[in-house]
């Protein structure tokens, strides 16, 4: 099952997460304009995940609605990819990996399998929009969806802080 979400242009407020039939499945609320923080409701409106950035830190904790730690997502260095890593407490650790200048990314397990995919559906001047395609047992899409905003407040951060000094 495909799920298409977005995150506010204004980064705060709530978008619809809907499916292949455009049907809202769920919600994304951006909590705030000054944080990187989120919720994540599934179609019943009950909460799901949450992210965030840890105060002074890099890396995105996702948390299942209980305030159990599902899993962190951390940036990679390469040179050629964009590379994160999403390590689950007891179901597997994941790398997320998409060539230089591409939208789409692969979401690969610990056996090098592609469990997961998603791109960027956006254009050049609006806020970040997205497809995914989740096959993952262990993941939840939803968990995903979570993820994947995470990364995009990661890019972000990296963008405004090399054009900061310009």
């Amino acid at each position: 099952m495909q799920l298409y979400f977005r995150e506010n242009f204004w980064n705060a407020g709530v978008t619809e997460i809907l499916n292949e039939q455009e049907q809202q499945v769920g919600q994304l609320d951006m909590r705030s304009a000054f944080s990187s923080t989120i919720d994540i409701y599934g179609a019943n409106g009950e909460l799901l995940y949450n992210g965030r950035f840890p105060f002074f830190s890099g890396k995105w904790e996702v948390n299942g609605a209980d305030g159990e730690e599902a899993g962190v997502l951390r940036s990679r260095l390469s040179f050629f990819t964009k590379k994160y890593s999403y390590e689950t407490i007891g179901r597997g650790d994941y790398e997320i990996i998409s060539p230089a200048f591409s939208r789409e990314y692969d979401v690969i397990d610990e056996s090098d399998n592609i469990v997961a995919q998603f791109k960027q559906v956006n254009g050049w001047f609006s806020s970040g929009a997205f497809v995914l395609d989740n096959q993952c047992e262990f993941l939840d899409s939803y968990e995903l969806i979570a993820v994947i905003i995470g990364m995009h407040a990661m890019q972000k951060a990296a963008s405004n802080a090399g054009t900061a000094g310009t």
